[in-house]
């Protein structure tokens, strides 16, 4: 197994868009906003990070949580993944926990289809109260046009983009054209292998980091960053998070700009 493979292998076996293209029929199908958090995993008595890593949220956060399994997004708000991720991810839970919710997209290997699962949670929490818990509301597609104005009203207002699901298929692990997300870029994660000093005014800052991506692709990153990333760039080893908007002929993110790093 490669350096790259290492890094990226160890993920719970879950549900994953692809994306959309616009080319699939989606009329009948449901929309939500897609939530910029962590994504935390209830297998039934403990909450997971998508590796499978445990979470330590207070014990009050997971309180009347079910017997069942629960998949969903931590978040606050829109805009505020860093306050998110460093929440959710410390091992001694904080004052922070107050200010996050657990928000609902799929109960995995239910039967039935996925409003008849999503209302399976719905109904748990109806007389198992906790304030800390959303099912995220889905509403359904009359048509593209119906989606690309709810995509408009998602990113007007600082969101990240559109989950569209088919809502008559069974529940599935791994990508599938069944749930597409829907924004108007793109993004992907690579590991940092290489760090490279810059030139001009971040002659002693870092300059662009060298990424390898899950499919071996090799490239430099050298925008979106601040200074205090310059200043401080993340480490080799570390996965970071990137847009871009498609690829040249030799697979390399085209206009490819930092979003952030992953530590979940």
């Amino acid at each position: 197994m490669s350096f790259g493979q290492a890094l990226f292998a160890g993920d719970l076996s879950l549900q994953k868009p692809k994306v959309y293209t616009s080319e699939e029929e989606i009329t009948g199908w449901v929309m939500s906003e897609k939530l910029d958090g962590i994504r935390g995993y209830w297998n039934g008595k403990k909450l997971l990070t998508r590796k499978g890593l445990p979470l330590n949220p207070p014990s009050w956060f997971i309180k009347n949580f079910p017997p069942f399994e629960l998949d969903g997004e931590l978040w606050s708000k829109r805009g505020d993944f860093e306050f998110i991720q460093s929440t959710v991810l410390d091992k001694n839970p904080g004052n922070g926990w107050e200010k996050i919710t657990y928000n609902i997209f799929e109960v995995p290997n239910e039967k039935g289809g996925f409003l008849k699962r999503l209302n399976k949670a719905s109904t748990w929490f109806e007389t198992h109260k906790n304030t800390h818990i959303r099912v995220i509301p889905q509403i359904r597609v009359k048509d593209k046009s119906d989606l690309d104005l709810f995509l408009d009203e998602v990113q007007s207002k600082g969101g990240e983009g559109v989950i569209v699901k088919d809502p008559e298929t069974p529940y599935h692990t791994g990508r599938s054209a069944h749930v597409l997300k829907v924004k108007k870029f793109r993004d992907m994660e690579g590991v940092v292998i290489g760090l490279n000093k810059g030139k001009g005014k971040y002659e002693t800052m870092m300059g662009s980091l060298t990424l390898k991506l899950e499919n071996e692709i090799i490239f430099k990153l050298g925008t979106g960053f601040t200074d205090q990333h310059r200043k401080n760039p993340p480490p080799i080893g570390t996965i970071v998070t990137f847009k871009y908007y498609g690829f040249t002929k030799n697979g390399i993110p085209r206009f490819a700009s930092f979003l952030r790093v992953r530590q979940d």
